[in-house]
């Protein structure tokens, strides 16, 4: 076995030395938000650094205390799910369509989706469409106009593409139609590029607030998680000082402002974190395999 040269050695050490600062500065203000929305608030003024102080769990108890935060959370998950389940279904069959060479007008409606990644109405037009449609204070208004994404279809396409046309063929010859195809044969080996856009439309979806604020006027019982967070985060003085406590000690530990936002950036990150887990296995793999190709 040959030995590593010095000068080997002393490059290892320099690219582990870096890449582990990078991962050092990527993940520590994440620790530090995390640390400190577990940490009593009275003793985080006092300065954290690796570890909480007084650990306690009296800032996401007062969090979810607020007025309205339950079913605004239920209205984010049902968003994001339903949403996600309709535009993986929406883009990945419109991207099997945009393989079909027989498809009547096939390409001026590729490219005309395509143009519509360069050039945007701007926010009164969007605003108009949405209203005309009948989406004002209507929980269609998050996901339908989501349902194609032209980013999407074009990884699914391009992943289509590449996959054996011998095994389409088959089923054809087996006496199935377009829809049967892509729900048998396309749908399950396209695995990795639909986890993939899965990932990105369930994170679009979680975070998206804006479309609350300008359809949802007069409806709050469809706010979702994000706007309810993002009002608080407003508020974060004076809901430390509204924050039940019923005893001495509790008062001793009132909730303070940074704790507040603290805390709120952790309720909103920490469900989003659990779906990547399921889905890495296939991510790196349905990105890189979907950009062979053009």
């Amino acid at each position: 076995m040959n030995k590593a040269r010095p000068a080997d050695i002393a490059f290892n050490a320099i690219n582990y030395t870096v890449f582990g600062l990078i991962m050092f500065l990527s993940l520590y203000p994440f620790y530090y938000i995390f640390i400190y929305s577990i940490s009593d608030s009275v003793q985080a003024i006092k300065g954290i650094t690796f570890y909480p102080r007084g650990f306690t769990l009296d800032n996401y108890v007062g969090i979810f205390q607020q007025e309205g935060i339950p079913r605004a959370a239920m209205i984010s998950v049902l968003r994001t799910v339903t949403g996600t389940m309709l535009t993986v279904f929406c883009s990945s069959f419109f991207g099997y369509l945009m393989t079909k060479q027989k498809m009547y007008f096939r390409k001026i409606i590729y490219r005309f989706m395509v143009i519509t990644m360069y050039i945007s109405a701007g926010l009164i037009p969007w605003y108009l469409t949405m209203r005309m449609y009948g989406f004002n204070n209507n929980f269609l208004v998050y996901i339908m106009p989501g349902a194609l994404n032209a980013f999407h279809v074009i990884l699914i396409k391009t992943f289509i593409e590449q996959l054996p046309a011998s095994l389409e063929e088959a089923a054809i010859v087996d006496g199935a139609g377009t829809l049967m195809i892509f729900t048998r044969v396309i749908f399950p080996l396209s695995m990795p590029i639909i986890a993939t856009i899965s990932v990105f439309t369930a994170v679009g979806q979680w975070n998206s607030w804006f479309d609350n604020l300008i359809f949802m006027v007069g409806r709050p019982d469809y706010n979702t998680l994000q706007i309810i967070l993002y009002n608080l985060l407003r508020r974060a003085g004076t809901i430390s000082s509204n924050i039940d406590m019923t005893s001495a000690e509790q008062m001793a530990k009132r909730i303070t402002p940074d704790s507040i936002r603290m805390t709120i950036t952790m309720v909103v990150t920490f469900p989003i974190l659990f779906v990547y887990p399921f889905a890495q296995k296939y991510f790196v793999k349905g990105i890189m395999i979907g950009a062979i190709k053009g």
